[in-house]
């Protein structure tokens, strides 16, 4: 028995019963993939098992203890637009937890100006697309008056694209810009700062098509589309004890710490799933793992080249954490310029801190920095600190530490497209989820939620299985 099964119930008693052809399901992984396949497929009236080799659900965006804090191991956000995830946390009953603004607002502090910091804000006003960021461009002081309406054209091109032209996988984002009359500041103060964020690659290294995506749907779309939200409590809270009373409810069957060792099937079509010392039989298995657990467990002949799993490149994120005895940001958040620090949070009330203020620093595209010793980057950035952040001068650090995930999404380089999965694969009852398979979302809590409805929906669909009536609601939100 492995350390997340219950006593006296082994997983070889989920083997099918009388009159439940057709009813079984496993789950492999406990993200937001996984549990969104799970829930949607309990949904539909199916037995569901979920199997998670971690402790906890929640994949790459969860909380861990540190003393008193209650610690995400990194900053995650979503957008209005992002209406799978949006779904996703009203089916856990937990977007009250994590609020969106009414409206766009983000401070964006430049600290290398000769003539000091420069605080500028990108926002938005209550017009229709795309004259809703008419005012704020108009008067951003990053960039020069002939930046800004260089800016200004490159949006209106950026919007006649085609996202569904396969061409735009080839081309990279940095060499369109520049064509399109970009300055190097402009990339800088206006499209890295918010394509880094969100694809995790600078504008040179990001695929055109997932980069139009991105400013497409998120800045060109709806003038509430990119209205920002966050868990004001730990993602621990969201994605694994709400997720869990979720399942529960839905009947699903959770094992933590089950790590699955093999994934076959049967001549009569059924699968079997190991896992140390027991075997889960099911009619259909959802693969909801890292893309290289995934080439791992596929069966022979499941995909035509799995070897393109191993292709799709990997980029790191460093999460950089720091306590003060005193309050030194007086915001939620900003974002900054003229600094190596991208985007720095305050996540004193979520952690439980009860003195002093909690800064979050999260550095996407983190290649410099991700294997740098605890004591190089706290000398490296403090100081950085103090330059944005005044107050911090005469703040005395009560802790210093880092969190890193060196494989934290795909990289979106030029050509991923052509290696990103669907969901269904060539054997039968077998599929793939994700936020690295084919959801045309970048590497985001969005793709994962998407990339786990349409597993489902694709084993409901060949199970002959009605989907639930509230699975694609976000459809209708999009």
């Amino acid at each position: 028995m492995t350390d997340g099964q219950r006593p006296h119930e082994p997983l070889t008693g989920l083997a099918e019963s009388p009159g439940t052809s057709g009813r079984d399901a496993v789950v492999v992984g406990g993200g937001l993939a996984g549990v969104t396949a799970a829930l949607a497929l309990a949904d539909a009236g199916m037995r569901v098992t979920l199997l998670e080799g971690r402790p906890r659900l929640g994949g790459l965006a969860f909380s861990f203890q540190r003393g008193d804090l209650t610690v995400d191991n990194g900053q995650h956000v979503y957008l209005r637009c992002c209406t799978a995830y949006r779904w996703f946390l009203d089916r856990i009953e937990g977007s009250a937890l994590a609020p969106l603004q009414k409206r766009l607002d983000v401070p964006v502090l430049d600290v290398a100006r000769p003539a000091g910091r420069r605080l500028g804000r990108l926002r938005r006003d209550a017009l229709p697309v795309p004259l809703h960021l008419g005012r704020s461009l108009a008067t951003y002081p990053h960039l020069s008056l002939a930046e800004r309406a260089a800016v200004g054209r490159a949006a209106l091109a950026l919007q006649g694209l085609d996202l569904t032209d396969p061409g735009l996988d080839a081309q990279d984002f940095g060499s369109w810009l520049t064509t399109h009359g970009q300055s190097a500041r402009a990339v800088e103060a206006l499209w890295d700062l918010v394509g880094v964020a969100t694809l995790n690659a600078v504008a040179g290294d990001a695929s055109l098509g997932l980069a139009a995506m991105v400013f497409k749907t998120g800045l060109l779309s709806d003038p509430g589309a990119a209205d920002i939200g966050w868990a004001h409590v730990p993602l621990g809270e969201l994605h694994d004890r709400l997720a869990r009373k979720a399942l529960d409810s839905a009947g699903v069957r959770t094992e933590v710490r089950t790590r699955v060792t093999s994934v076959s099937r049967h001549g009569n079509g059924r699968w079997s799933v190991r896992v140390p010392g027991e075997t889960v039989e099911a009619d259909a298995v959802v693969l909801a793992v890292p893309q290289r657990e995934a080439y791992d467990l596929l069966p022979a002949g499941a995909l035509d080249a799995p070897g393109r799993l191993l292709e799709i490149g990997t980029a790191p994120i460093l999460n950089v954490h720091v306590v003060y005895d005193r309050k030194v940001l007086d915001a939620p958040f900003l974002a900054a310029l003229g600094t190596p620090l991208q985007w720095v949070f305050d996540r004193t009330a979520a952690s439980g801190l009860r003195r002093g203020q909690y800064l979050a620093v999260s550095q996407s595209a983190a290649q410099r920095d991700i294997d740098e010793p605890v004591a190089a980057l706290r000398e490296r950035y403090l100081p950085e600190l103090e330059r944005l952040l005044p107050l911090t001068r005469g703040a005395e650090v009560l802790d210093f530490f880092v969190t890193r995930e060196r494989t934290a999404t795909f990289a979106p380089a030029p050509g991923v497209g052509r290696l990103r999965p669907g969901a269904h694969t060539k054997a039968p009852g077998l599929y793939l989820a994700g936020s690295w398979t084919a959801t045309g979302w970048p590497a985001t809590m969005e793709s994962a939620v998407r990339s786990g409805v349409g597993a489902a929906d694709a084993a409901l669909s060949a199970l002959g299985r009605p989907r639930p009536r509230h699975l694609f609601e976000f459809e209708a939100a999009a």
